[in-house]
């Protein structure tokens, strides 16, 4: 499936209005790692990926870091009862490990999972260099991988996309319940349509 890129941004913008060239270059980038995922061949699995990115960064299409003073994320240290969920072990876990990417992976122990999922070498091992969530490539394949796998919360995309069907607004159980599922489903909607309209025939 190739996409006409310009088609694409022009049924964007009729959907959402004027593009900063910073959106334009996450999007743009986005795009160009989902067209190269050779597990990505549903569309509305594409549309439900967009549209979770959307949300999730908050328009800026960029991969993000979770957001607040140091204080804020002592409820992930070491000895919490949050802290101890996710992994973290050792002091300044919580703050070492916060969130990052396109869908913000928390806590020690799943950087070491994705680190070992993804089969990430030496150079890019997320537990010695949380900093590499931020990398377009790398966020790309952790939510990829997560949202297929069901590495987030258990529930991936064939239980709720699938066969040409898609239940948009279930599908927000894949990574927050349904945590903003109604608009997040809204998204995903339009954002097929516009898919559709630009793949090139």
């Amino acid at each position: 499936m190739r996409i006409d890129h310009t088609a694409f941004f022009n049924g964007y913008r009729d959907a959402y209005g004027r593009l900063t060239q910073s959106v334009v270059s996450g999007i743009e980038l986005l795009g160009r790692n989902m067209e190269a995922d050779p597990n990505l061949k549903n569309i509305q699995w594409a549309a439900y990926m967009l549209a979770t990115v959307k949300h999730e960064c908050a328009d800026t299409w960029q991969p993000i870091v979770e957001r607040g003073p140091r204080s804020y994320f002592e409820k992930y240290e070491t000895g919490t009862p949050l802290g101890k969920r996710l992994g973290n072990t050792e002091p300044g876990d919580g703050y070492r490990f916060r969130g990052r990417g396109y869908v913000q992976i928390t806590g020690r122990a799943n950087y070491a999972r994705l680190t070992k999922e993804l089969g990430l070498g030496p150079e890019a091992d997320l537990v010695a260099d949380p900093e590499q969530t931020l990398r377009p490539q790398i966020a790309y394949q952790i939510m990829s991988l997560g949202m297929r796998k069901g590495l987030f919360t258990g529930k991936k995309l064939s239980d709720y996309i699938s066969s040409g069907t898609a239940d948009y607004k279930n599908a927000r159980r894949i990574i927050n319940g349904l945590d903003q599922a109604a608009r997040i489903a809204q998204y995903a909607t339009t954002l097929e349509g516009i898919i559709r309209a630009s793949i090139v025939k």
